[in-house]
Formats: structure tokens, sequence, C-alpha cells
């Protein structure tokens, strides 16, 4: 099953629950995925890959505005915006942990033969592939910069 027929799948679940925060997060995510689909002359489907990119942007949006209501002091919106993250979330692959990410950017040091900062671009460039969805850019970079300094 696709991401776009899970999509719709739960959106139809949620109606009939009548879940209005989960809803509102699966509509929201449709509607991105619609985007995509129909630009540039595209074949009306969105692969996998292009999917997780979504969701992980979707994803940061919602703690990033989560955290803004928090310091803001608006704990209901805040909560909605958590509500709706958690609802993404469980459509992510399992994150990678920071060990995790740590052996893989030593495995691609090596493969590469990468030693310092002017490989940063040829490192980041597998590490995001090899981690795409799995993993956040910032703390790739984070971990990339560590080894190669």
């Amino acid at each position: 099953m696709t991401l776009t027929e899970r999509i719709n799948n739960d959106i139809k679940e949620a109606m009939k629950a009548r879940d209005q925060q989960k809803l509102a997060a699966l509509r929201d995510i449709k509607s991105k995925l619609l985007l995509e689909a129909t630009k540039g002359g595209g074949d009306g489907s969105v692969d996998e890959e292009v999917g997780l990119k979504i969701l992980n942007k979707l994803y940061k949006q919602r703690v990033e505005t989560a955290e803004l209501y928090i310091t803001q002091e608006r704990p209901d919106l805040a909560e909605e915006e958590t509500t709706q993250a958690d609802v993404i979330k469980a459509y992510l692959p399992e994150a990678l942990s920071e060990a995790e990410i740590q052996t893989i950017v030593k495995d691609i040091l090596k493969e590469t033969g990468a030693s310092s900062m002017a490989d940063m671009g040829k490192v980041m460039g597998l590490a995001s592939q090899k981690m795409a969805g799995r993993a956040d850019g910032k703390l790739i970079s984070q971990f990339v910069r560590q080894a190669l300094a």
C-alpha cells in the first residue's frame, strides 16, 4: 500500500471516528502530496522518497510551531500542534539514534576517504541519501563537522 493510499484510508477512519485533530493533520498531508503529484507535469503520483521528505517537513513545522506557542504561553495551541505532529510522525520511519548516525558517518568517511572540511559537501550528499527521512540534516551535519575537524 502506497503512502497516498494509507493516508486516504486513514482519513476515512478518522472521519468515522470523528477525530478532528487527526483528520486535520491527514488532510494537510494529503493536500501536500496532491500538490507534489500535480506539479510540473508529473504523472499524478508521488514516490515514497518524496513523500517522506514532505512528511518530514510537515513534522518539523508542527514541532517548531508547538515550541513557539509554548514560549508564547499558549498551551492550547501548542497541544493542537503537538497532536498533529504525533499523527504525522506515525507515518515516518523509525528515526536513527545518534550512535547509529555517527556509525554511518564514519563508514561514509572511510568509503570516500574524506579527511578535511573541503570534503564536507561530498560526505553530506552521501549521508543525506543514506539517512533520508530517518535523521535530521542538522544533526548529520554536526557529526560530519566533528569527524572532519
